[in-house]
């Protein structure tokens, strides 16, 4: 994919993420519920680690400077690139020319390790910092939500990518 055309999907992918974190998505002070997963698992797919980090990553920052919602707080940010780099090393690019069977695997591991490391402890203990909630309430809160939204993210992103497979092979890998 040229250089031109990763720029321009980033674009739209970060514009997209910012779209549904901040208005497509049920927040409280400790639970999001949102589809916000859906542009930084296809540019980990489609673009790779470095991408897919920097997307999460200014979508978060750029949400809560234009659209805010309670405190900002940097560890957030960093939640989000971490969230992008999971992503990027597992569904990099080309992964969906590998056997389907891996490519549910990859899809499997990435995301119960982004919601079990990123979501469930590091955010519990962002919301634990910044409203002094008990830290093993937030966790027991965050850990049923979670364990929700796995099969969700897999079935939708593993869906998403085997219909938007032809399209990106035609319009985006050509130059």
């Amino acid at each position: 994919m040229s250089k031109s055309k990763k720029m321009i999907l980033s674009a739209f992918l970060l514009a997209l993420l910012i779209v549904l974190s901040r208005f497509a998505s049920l927040q409280t002070q400790l639970l999001v519920v949102s589809t916000s997963f859906i542009p930084i698992m296809m540019s980990a797919i489609w673009l790779g680690p470095k991408y897919s980090t920097i997307i999460a990553a200014l979508g978060d920052l750029i949400g809560a400077i234009l659209f805010p919602f309670g405190t900002y707080f940097p560890g957030f940010t960093l939640s989000a690139g971490i969230s992008g780099f999971i992503y990027g090393i597992f569904l990099s690019p080309n992964s969906s020319n590998i056997p389907q069977w891996k490519f549910i695997s990859k899809l499997i591991l990435s995301s119960l390790l982004d919601l079990g490391i990123v979501n469930i402890f590091i955010k519990s203990l962002w919301l634990h910092i910044l409203y002094q909630e008990a830290y093993v309430v937030i966790l027991t809160t965050r850990i049923v939500a979670q364990m929700i939204m796995l099969p969700i993210q897999v079935i939708v992103i593993y869906s998403l990518e085997k219909f938007t497979r032809p399209f990106v092979k035609k319009y985006l890998m050509e130059d």
